[in-house]
């Protein structure tokens, strides 16, 4: 097996080598050798070129010569080094000396060799410089995960998740009810969870039930358990969800879709601790801590007779909402950098092109973390290449975002306080562009076509050279 395809069975596709040499017939030859060895490769003569290519094209390596005409080897090696990710590095002179090789290692070379190479020793080389590349990715890959706060499960560092994660904290060691609201796919199950594990409970079980998918007929049943003979084909008797929660958690999603028969049923439980079987004589203690979710609007739900009003003040002696992922801010890029990996094949994960990038952080997500994640899976598994580009977006994201319609303009019928200032314009572009190059300045601002200092100007910072 070549060295190429060692690369290929890790990374899943084959590693693309930038060679940068001035000299016609010797770049040639390095070409033809790297594809000999299974590599996919593309020369310039010049570090100009080089530069130009790195800012429109991926590369796991450059090769590159220190001596070139205008700029050198070096003004190369930190263009590369603005890539994210950074591609691997290995400097190449005829000319090589003790002080030039520890000039460009400390630059960020992976590697200096010197002319006349030897072939076998270049792959070598370049196999090492590889794997050791792509284990740097994987682990900055993971660095930029664990940047997120990953809390029982849920990932934010936005305000409004520390919020969230701090009142779990405050109320978990509680035996109360908790009444969890937030829309569909925000993830309330993974709250509940948070605080049966954040609590003293968490050794006990944690059980949870659908109220809205289990049949009126078998609810009870499923949810107090039934004794034998209590009805047809009931052979022999069944402790129920309460029951099996003892000692512990359970949790009742979509609650305001409960029958209002066993909303009555509920209420006595929460008031009295007892659970009585279907069929059963007696009733039966359990110590069970019940935590509710809706992602519907109790009032409304109460209002129409569905909800009865004194199972809610029960339910609701803590309350907590999950908030909608239009309102978690930077949690998005996160997150869609969490699914990127998750979802990765063979480990390797593809790139979003940066108008595929912009229009996924502008997408108001209406299905929140669920239909992200989801959407992530189907991009990264359909993915042809090594980039996501605009036009792999599902429809819906790719007419919700500037890049199909210019956002800055509003419907026909608009008002006045609908249209968006220059700044607000200027200032939503520069943070899309921040967040796909993953808070890497120079390269945003080269992106941007302004200087360093005129970035940090407009984000309100200190650049490094100011006084």
């Amino acid at each position: 097996m070549t060295n190429a395809e060692t690369a290929a069975n890790n990374t899943g596709q084959v590693a693309s080598i930038l060679v940068v040499e001035d000299d016609h017939g010797y770049r040639q030859l390095l070409i033809d050798e790297l594809a000999d060895a299974g590599y996919r490769a593309l020369g310039v003569a010049d570090a100009e070129a080089a530069r130009a290519v790195l800012t429109s094209a991926s590369f796991a390596l450059v090769l590159c010569d220190l001596r070139l005409p205008g700029a050198d080897g070096l003004a190369v090696l930190q263009a590369s080094r603005a890539c994210r990710p950074q591609p691997g590095f290995i400097m190449v002179t005829g000319f090589g000396t003790i002080d030039q090789a520890v000039a460009a290692l400390k630059a960020g070379a992976d590697d200096f060799l010197t002319k006349p190479l030897d072939l076998e020793h270049l792959r070598l080389t370049v196999a090492r410089v590889l794997d050791r590349r792509q284990l740097q990715v994987e682990v900055a890959r993971y660095r930029e995960l664990l940047g997120a706060r990953d809390f029982h499960g849920m990932l934010g560092k936005s305000p409004a998740m520390l919020k969230l994660f701090e009142l779990i904290r405050r109320i978990a060691p509680s035996h109360s009810s908790v009444l969890i609201t937030g829309e569909s796919g925000t993830g309330k199950e993974l709250v509940a969870r948070a605080l049966h594990q954040e609590s003293t409970r968490a050794e006990a079980p944690f059980v949870a039930l659908n109220c809205a998918g289990i049949p009126e007929t078998l609810l009870e049943s499923e949810l107090f358990g039934h004794a034998a003979g209590a009805f047809s084909g009931a052979r022999a008797g069944r402790r129920g969800l309460f029951l099996e929660a003892d000692g512990g958690t359970l949790f009742l999603d979509e609650i305001a879709e409960m029958p209002p028969a066993m909303q009555t049923k509920l209420l006595r439980l929460l008031q009295d601790g007892q659970v009585r079987p279907v069929g059963a004589n007696q009733e039966i203690a359990a110590d069970v801590r019940i935590l509710a979710a809706t992602h519907q609007n109790p009032s409304e739900r109460i209002a129409a007779g569905e909800l009865r009003q004194d199972l809610f003040y029960r339910l609701e002696t803590f309350r907590l909402h999950v908030p909608p992922l239009r309102e978690r801010g930077e949690d998005i890029a996160h997150l869609l950098r969490h699914f990127l990996g998750l979802h990765a094949r063979a480990g390797t994960a593809p790139e979003f092109a940066p108008e595929a990038w912009r229009a996924l952080l502008d997408y108001a997500f209406p299905g929140n973390v669920r239909e992200l994640g989801s959407l992530v899976e189907r991009l990264v598994t359909l993915a042809a290449g090594a980039r996501i580009e605009f036009h792999d977006l599902p429809e819906r994201v790719r007419q919700a975002s500037p890049t199909a319609a210019d956002a800055t303009s509003p419907a026909a019928g608009a008002r006045e306080e609908d249209w968006r200032t220059l700044a607000e314009v200027e200032a939503s572009h520069i943070r899309a562009v921040l967040d796909w190059t993953g808070g890497n300045k120079q390269r945003a601002a080269r992106i941007l076509g302004i200087g360093r200092k005129t970035l940090y100007r407009k984000l309100g910072e200190r650049g490094p050279d100011d006084p």
